[in-house]
C-alpha cells in the first residue's frame, strides 16, 4: 500500500494548500497517509470514535472547533482523548481558528501533528484530495509510445525496433503531440488510466540511427503535453500471412493496465503501410465510438439485415410459385 508522510503536505509542490504547521516539526517524517479521502470528525468528537481511519488527514473546521468550545475544558479533554487515541496521522484546523489550549496538549500527548490554513473547509478538502489522490494512485511502467491524437489518448505498444518511434514523429509533424516514449508511467486514478513521462526522459525520444532527440525544442511546446488519459492501446506487431486479423473491426479487444480494461487494436506491419495514417484513422473512428457511432457494427446490421430481406423474398417466391402449381393441378 503506497503511503505519503505528511511533511510532503508541506513540501514546496503542494505550497497551494496553504498549510502551516503549528505542531510536530519532529514528527512529519515518520506520520504517514494512506488514504486521498479526508475526514471531519464531528461524531468522534461527540465520543463516537469506532471509524476513524488514522491514515486520512482530519479536518476540523467551524463546526469541531465551536463544538469545543461550547464543551467545559475536563470534556474537551476527554473528547480529544478518545478521539487522538484513534493515532490520527494529523489535524488541519481550518479559516485559522482560534483553538482550545486542550487540542494542543493532546497532539503533543498524542504526538500528532498540527496544522492551519486560512482556507475554508470546502475548498481544503477538495484541494487536499486531488493532491493526495495524484501522490497515491496505483502506479505502473509500460513498454510504448503515448500519443495524443486527436484527444484521444493512444498507447502504441509492440517488440523493440518495430518502428513505434518512427511512427510517432511522423505523428508529430502531423500536428499530434507526444505524451512519453520508451518508459509510459500510468496511474490509475478513480476508474480511468492516466499517462505520463518519467522525469528524465520527458520530452524525448529514441529514433534508431539518430539516437536521442528532444521534441519540445524541435517540434516547439505545441508538439508535447505532459499527460494524458488512456484511452485506446494499438499493438504494431510482425505480419503473418499465416494468422487471421480483424476484417470487419467487430473485435472487440481488451488490454488491461492496473486492473483496468483499455480498448485495443491490433495492427500489423508490412511494407507499404502508411502506420501513422492507419493510427490517426483508428484514433478518429475510436472518436466516433464515443459519440455512440460505431461504423462497423452498423455494417454488419446493414448487412444481416439485407441477407435477412433476400432470404425473406426466396420464401415469398418459393411461396407464389407453390399456389401456382397447385392451382394449375387443380
Amino acid at each position: 500500500m503506497k503511503q505519503v508522510p505528511v511533511a510532503e503536505l508541506l513540501s514546496d509542490d503542494a505550497e497551494h494548500l496553504g498549510l502551516k504547521l503549528i505542531y510536530g516539526k519532529k514528527l512529519v517524517d515518520d506520520r504517514y497517509i494512506t488514504h486521498y479521502r479526508i475526514q471531519k470528525p464531528g461524531l468522534a468528537l461527540a465520543g463516537y470514535c469506532d471509524h476513524i481511519h488514522s491514515g486520512r488527514v482530519q479536518i476540523l473546521g467551524n463546526t469541531e472547533i465551536s463544538y469545543l468550545w461550547k464543551l467545559p475544558s475536563a470534556e474537551r479533554t476527554a473528547s480529544l482523548d478518545a478521539f487522538c487515541r484513534k493515532d490520527a496521522c494529523c489535524f488541519v484546523v481550518t479559516k485559522n481558528l482560534h483553538t482550545p489550549q486542550e487540542l494542543s496538549d493532546a497532539c503533543k500527548l498524542y504526538n500528532i501533528p498540527l496544522m492551519k490554513t486560512d482556507k475554508i473547509s470546502s475548498d481544503t478538502i477538495t484541494e487536499i484530495s486531488v493532491y493526495l489522490e495524484d501522490r497515491l494512485a496505483p502506479d505502473t511502467v509500460c513498454h510504448g509510445v503515448f500519443m495524443d491524437v486527436f484527444g484521444i489518448g493512444v498507447l502504441i505498444t509492440g517488440r523493440s525496433g518495430i518502428g513505434k518511434s518512427e511512427c510517432a514523429v511522423e505523428l508529430i509533424k502531423r500536428g499530434h503531440r507526444l505524451v512519453a516514449d520508451d518508459a509510459v508511467r500510468f496511474k490509475r486514478i478513480q476508474d480511468y488510466l492516466e499517462g505520463s513521462s518519467s522525469d528524465v526522459l520527458r520530452y524525448h525520444m529514441e529514433v534508431r540511427g539518430l539516437g536521442i532527440i528532444n521534441i519540445k525544442d524541435m517540434f516547439g511546446v505545441a508538439a508535447i503535453r505532459l499527460r494524458k488519459k488512456l484511452e485506446l492501446v494499438i499493438e504494431f506487431s510482425d505480419w503473418d500471412p499465416n494468422a487471421s486479423y480483424d476484417r470487419l473491426g467487430l473485435d472487440n479487444l481488451q488490454h488491461e493496465i492496473l486492473k483496468q480494461r483499455v480498448p485495443k487494436i491490433h495492427l500489423p506491419i508490412s511494407a507499404g503501410r502508411n502506420m501513422a495514417v492507419i493510427v490517426e484513422i483508428a484514433a478518429r473512428n475510436h472518436l466516433l465510438k464515443i459519440m455512440g457511432y460505431d461504423s462497423a457494427k452498423e455494417f454488419s446490421e446493414r448487412l444481416f439485415g439485407a441477407i435477412q430481406e433476400g432470404k425473406d423474398r426466396k420464401l415469398v417466391s418459393k411461396s407464389v410459385d407453390v399456389r401456382m402449381g397447385r392451382k394449375g393441378v387443380e
